[in-house]
């Protein structure tokens, strides 16, 4: 978490991407999840670029449009800063020491760790465990972002009428919901390696996990706002007649052979480089699962594909796949959009912490 703690109630899992506010609320009973409610609103072109928020406005009254669509009577909410706007650090400290003390000598070394101003940065902390190699001391998590990755996002939920609660990375809301990822190859051994590989509309982003926490991430720009560009380049339309044609069909024949597989043979290539990215970081891993995520991932065949080339089992994600659902939830709709709210699952379920 990037310096939000408190909550009392059930959260409102908030994702912001680059053309669309997702939004997710569970409840749960036992170890069994249901889904209340969940909308998807889309952004203004530019209102945020690579997850970057530049009109804090225009993000402000799609989270609006998107709680009204949901029917969610919740307004707290979990939100995250994207992975590459985090600096992380992991420090070992006296095991004896309390929560207050742990947060004083963090402060006082934090300037160590952090190239910036520490009034420009929200901090937090949270305790991994023992470390390993030495049983008196704990290994802490150390998470810091600057102040304004913070500040416009909570900006944009209190114009919605919300109060964000919670302020975790991107990368371990994905931690948060992998669990439930796992439980659709009920054969994967718990301790497994897996790499979820998110691709969105303009960025795509790989996080790599054993023993199901984080070893590594990585994101760059790459998404599916190309083939959009593809399909306007190659059959004369506008940005917006192209996105709709993609989304709802009526594309020329010729559509699939020289414009789709073409760019999923792309997307296989740049989730393969960032696999190579991976395993030239040092590590000795071998990969037993991807999970494909985004709304890339609901491109027909991509797994396969992206099975066959890189020689380990793919699936789709489904964090529902387990899940009840309300009745006001579409359950054909909520199925199409799964892969894409991988995120705002992973922050929903903060509010079982």
């Amino acid at each position: 978490m990037i310096g939000l703690r408190r909550k009392s109630q059930s959260l409102l899992g908030i994702d912001i991407t680059s053309t669309s506010v997702k939004m997710v609320e569970l409840s749960r009973m036992g170890k069994t999840y249901r889904v209340e409610s969940y909308a998807v609103d889309p952004l203004p072109n530019n209102a945020v670029l690579e997850k970057n928020i530049q009109e804090v406005d225009a993000v402000g009254d799609a989270i609006k449009r998107a709680y009204r669509r949901s029917g969610s009577k919740t307004r707290l909410c979990a939100m995250a800063v994207p992975s590459s706007a985090v600096i992380t650090k992991v420090l070992s400290m006296p095991a004896s020491l309390k929560h207050d003390e742990m947060e004083a000598q963090i402060q006082m070394e934090a300037d160590q760790y952090i190239p910036y101003s520490l009034e420009e940065v929200n901090l937090d902390f949270e305790v991994i465990g023992p470390s390993p190699k030495n049983p008196e001391t704990v290994e802490v998590l150390l998470s810091a972002s600057r102040s304004e990755n913070v500040e416009m996002r909570v900006a944009a939920a209190e114009q919605a009428g919300l109060t964000p609660q919670v302020m975790d990375v991107e990368a371990y809301a994905i931690e948060h919901v992998l669990p439930l990822l796992m439980l659709q190859n009920p054969k994967l051994d718990p301790n497994a390696t897996i790499a979820i590989a998110d691709i969105g509309a303009t960025m795509t982003s790989i996080t790599v996990f054993k023993n199901q926490r984080l070893i590594y991430t990585r994101e760059q720009t790459f998404g599916g706002r190309q083939l959009t560009e593809e399909i306007m380049r190659h059959y004369g339309m506008s940005y917006d007649e192209a996105g709709r044609a993609k989304k709802e069909g009526g594309l020329p024949e010729n559509y699939l052979i020289d414009v789709l597989e073409p760019f999923k043979e792309m997307m296989v290539q740049q989730v393969n480089r960032f696999l190579q990215f991976f395993f030239a970081s040092g590590t000795e891993e071998t990969l037993d699962q991807i999970i494909l995520a985004g709304g890339c991932a609901a491109i027909p065949g991509v797994d396969d594909l992206l099975e066959a080339q890189a020689g380990t089992p793919t699936q789709i994600a489904n964090p529902f796949a387990q899940m009840g659902l309300n009745a006001r939830v579409d359950p054909q709709r909520i199925g199409n959009d799964a892969p894409s709210l991988i995120i705002a699952s992973g922050l929903a379920l903060r509010s079982f912490d």
